[in-house]
């Protein structure tokens, strides 16, 4: 799964990577972003036009459900094109969910101990979500997750979706709603670019705790 994430790179260099336009107002760097909160994603609304930075409720529960659906903040890369909740989306409204890294925790372990994810090059991260329009009008998102790979196997059995360059305008693209067609253009990072270390577990209390140190080995 994918429950927390951080993200400091800056909006404008990250809207450079995916041919986005700028966003007016840059985000204050996170290093501790929960779910049920407010974070950066990149969509495109139509085939003409260029991606967009819109701000999403982490948590997926489209209109259509009337308050009364679940609210999952993941959903599985094995059945999000053929879930009744997910497959809509999937087809229809993908976005990018940018990160610098995320958190997972070694099971059994008491107290929890977490464990930070990300590059080894340090460059940024794009998840592979979905979205739709809640009750209220604003977008709530899913990150799609897949079965743990490389090093961050070492920690958790699931991960992000987390895909490399090539297939971040084919994910973007709301002409493209095929389902095999989609899987054929959309590739994951080599798990080899992938390493962890263990942080504090201060991250375990997001309220508790912003700043860069959470990242820094424990």
């Amino acid at each position: 799964m994918c429950g927390r994430f951080a993200l400091f790179t800056p909006l404008d260099r990250l809207a450079k990577m995916v041919g986005a336009a700028a966003p007016d107002d840059q985000a204050k760097p996170r290093y501790n972003v929960a779910p049920g909160t407010w974070i950066a994603a990149v969509r495109q609304g139509a085939e003409d036009e260029e991606p967009i930075f819109d701000e999403m409720w982490w948590g997926y529960r489209p209109k259509w459900a009337k308050g009364n659906g679940n609210q999952p903040i993941n959903a599985r890369v094995e059945t999000v094109a053929t879930n009744a909740y997910f497959k809509n989306a999937f087809a229809k409204h993908r976005c990018l969910i940018p990160a610098d890294g995320w958190y997972e925790w070694i099971k059994n372990s008491k107290p929890k101990q977490p464990h930070y994810i990300c590059r080894v090059d340090r460059e940024p991260l794009f998840f592979a979500g979905i979205f739709a329009e809640r009750d209220d009008g604003s977008m709530g998102c899913a990150i799609v997750t897949e079965p743990g790979r490389g090093s961050a196997a070492e920690v958790h059995d699931r991960m992000p979706l987390i895909l490399d360059d090539d297939s971040l305008r084919y994910w973007l693209a709301p002409d493209v709603t095929d389902r095999e067609t989609i899987r054929s253009l959309v590739r994951h990072i080599d798990a080899g670019l992938v390493e962890h270390w263990a942080v504090s577990t201060a991250v375990n209390k997001p309220a508790e705790g912003q700043g860069e140190e959470l990242i820094n080995p424990a």
